[in-house]
């Protein structure tokens, strides 16, 4: 794989564990309380000149590990901005068509869509 292209990039492993999973997957918009961790990648460097560089190392990253992951899921806040209708699909699960429902009753102009966005 690649090596980072900055010393401040990382890879953090977030247990889920505890409380997180004694709350039922339907009980919130985020259903993924059954995996047993959470990752984030996080390119970092002052120089913005390094950002598509960097963009491309997370990417790279995440690909290699995502084809490990059993559930398929993410942790919306820790996704990329450019990733797309599916991966939030993915990330909200089963509660997906819910959180749909609840769009189009309450947001169905879309005005909240400067986010990884569930149209109504």
């Amino acid at each position: 794989g690649s090596k980072t292209p900055s010393e401040l990039s990382l890879m953090h492993l977030y247990p889920i564990d505890g409380a997180v999973q004694e709350v039922a997957p339907d009980a919130t918009a985020w259903g993924a309380r059954r995996a047993r961790w959470s990752m984030v990648i996080a390119g970092i460097d002052p120089d913005p000149t390094k950002a598509p560089e960097l963009r491309r190392w997370a990417s790279e990253y995440w690909a290699a590990v995502h084809k490990h992951n059993p559930h398929g899921g993410a942790y919306i806040n820790f996704m990329m901005d450019d990733e797309g209708e599916a991966r939030v699909r993915a990330a909200y699960g089963a509660n997906y068509e819910r959180l749909v429902a609840v769009k189009r009753k309450y947001d169905p102009a879309n005005l909240f869509r400067v986010n990884h966005n569930i149209r109504p």
